[in-house]
């Protein structure tokens, strides 16, 4: 149905007052900026300036009493060999340690893990975190009084982080705290820990055989100084005070004693040629674990960015002063209009 030539009329009247209506509001916009540009310069100047003086008082204060003081951030950096990390082998030994329904509530597969998540897992754990909260006591150190087990582990899963990077196969751990020196110890203590649970959990065969090898070294050498001791001992007794009754009996428990001690000697042999063709093996292969980087006392803050703060803070400022002037207008507009005064002192009633 087509519209009469009125009609027409009536609606290009409609259209064009919206227009101009529109046109008015966006002037009425400008024009309350325009009057209240002395309150939003005021304001996003002032805390443009306190954002200024609040970061200079930070940065001037020792670090102790300052609102924000400088964090540093140490890494260090492990090399994780996922080579040698069958779906088998891995699937066993998370398994055998008893970790398996734990790594499922994690994430980590036991069919296809590997020893880089197997790491990332292991910085997360209660037995890990514990390790580092009791060795540098940072219960009192963040002065936690309610629920100090939880709250610290919290607190220190807030500052330390593990990651793994797929591309080169690092793994790192990193610390965050003002004190420098602070940070590099734990995140030094936290790498060493690390790569002790590998070692217990018996991931590298390698090193755990050299480890066991090198303890019955040392149980074999020192049994071989006790059997010198003691037949050195039992021959001063023939020599000082011979007692022909008890001679022959001395005689035999030391000729005993030198077979013992020729056995020691051969283990002890063995165990060191055992020793030394696995260093020869080893150093032609990659081991699972290795501290490639050590964490250092960092000289460059990791944050805050003061610069970056001064920037959101003018910002915000700003537009909130914007808010601010739109808001008095609308003040103002509803005091001069009687209507609205009216109904506001009735609903006051």
């Amino acid at each position: 149905m087509e519209n009469t030539p009125a009609e027409e009329t009536f609606q290009a009247q409609n259209a064009a007052v919206h227009a101009q209506d529109d046109e008015i509001s966006l002037i009425d916009l400008f024009a309350v900026l325009l009057k209240r540009k002395a309150m939003i310069i005021t304001v996003t100047v002032l805390a443009m300036i306190g954002a200024v003086v609040f970061s200079i008082i930070s940065l001037v204060l020792p670090p102790d009493k300052s609102p924000m003081p400088n964090e540093y951030t140490p890494h260090a950096l492990m090399l994780i060999n996922n080579s040698d990390s069958s779906g088998s082998s891995l699937s066993s030994m998370i398994n055998s340690s008893g970790l398996s329904s734990l790594a499922g509530l994690a994430g980590v597969s036991t069919n296809s893990s590997s020893y880089s998540s197997l790491a990332v897992y292991l910085a997360g754990t209660n037995t890990f975190l514990d390790s580092v909260v009791d060795k540098f006591d940072l219960v009192a150190r963040y002065k936690i009084k309610k629920s100090p087990r939880a709250e610290s582990r919290k607190a220190l899963k807030k500052l330390l982080t593990a990651d793994y990077d797929e591309d080169s196969g690092v793994f790192s751990i990193s610390f965050t705290d003002k004190d420098p020196v602070f940070a590099q110890s734990v995140v030094n203590y936290a790498a060493d820990f690390m790569e002790d649970l590998f070692t217990q959990l018996g991931v590298d065969k390698n090193l755990l055989e050299k480890k066991n090898l090198e303890e019955n070294i040392d149980n074999s050498y020192n049994e071989i100084k006790r059997l010198e001791q003691e037949i050195r001992k039992r021959e001063n007794t023939v020599s000082y005070g011979y007692n022909p009754a008890a001679a022959s009996s001395i005689v035999l428990d030391t000729s005993m004693l030198k077979l013992e001690l020729d056995a020691q000697k051969q283990v002890y042999t063995q165990l060191k040629t055992q020793l030394e063709v696995l260093k020869v093996s080893m150093a032609s292969d990659t081991p699972v674990f290795q501290i490639l980087e050590r964490g250092e006392v960092a000289d460059q803050k990791a944050k805050p960015s003061r610069g970056k703060l001064c920037i959101i803070v003018t910002f915000a400022a700003f537009f909130l002063s914007i808010f601010m002037a739109f808001a008095l207008n609308a003040v103002e507009n509803i005091k001069k209009d009687p209507e609205a005064m009216a109904k506001l002192s009735r609903k006051g009633k």
